[in-house]
């Protein structure tokens, strides 16, 4: 199944507005989705007998900077059947407040492995997965301030009295 069957599959699904663009440069297109539908979306992939992606190979956080105060979820999907691989993109308008933080759908129900790529995005970068079964931090320690991999952090110089380097 091509990148156009895939998207057309999906429009028959879920009407026009599913898909909000597209990126065919680079070395792997992508289908840009409606944030609020990507769990929808994967849960159809997954199930569906034509496409069958069976596996979530990487789910990543991305902080688009401070001038586009933009955040997006990258999710590689693989078909292990049909030897298929997809990219589908979300992302939002969102500002820099860390009591607000962005927000996305998660798709562990769909995907069981999302589990912890989401935690990791939540701990890094700050993104909130809704319906998260378990969203706490996952590499830094509870009572860390910030989110180490968004463009506007800056490095703590202690942390709990010990001087960072």
């Amino acid at each position: 199944m091509s990148f156009d069957d895939i998207k057309q599959l999906l429009i028959d699904k879920f009407g026009e507005a599913v898909i909000v663009g597209e990126e065919r440069t680079g070395m792997q297109p992508a289908l840009l989705i409606d944030a609020e539908r990507i769990a929808d979306v994967c849960l159809e992939l997954r199930n569906n007998p034509k496409t069958y992606f069976d596996f979530l190979s990487c789910l990543s956080g991305v902080d688009y900077g401070v001038e586009a105060d933009r955040f997006g979820v990258v999710y590689h999907l693989s078909s292990i059947p049909y030897n298929l691989q997809l990219v589908l993109k979300v992302s939002k308008e969102a500002g820099r407040d860390l009591e607000e933080l962005p927000s996305f759908p998660s798709i562990t129900s769909v995907y069981r492995a999302a589990d912890w790529h989401e935690r990791e995005a939540f701990d890094m970068l700050g993104i909130y997965f809704e319906g998260h079964p378990d969203l706490r931090r996952l590499l830094m320690p509870d009572d860390w301030e910030g989110y180490p991999l968004r463009k506007d952090y800056a490095n703590a110089e202690y942390y709990k009295g010990i001087k960072i380097d």
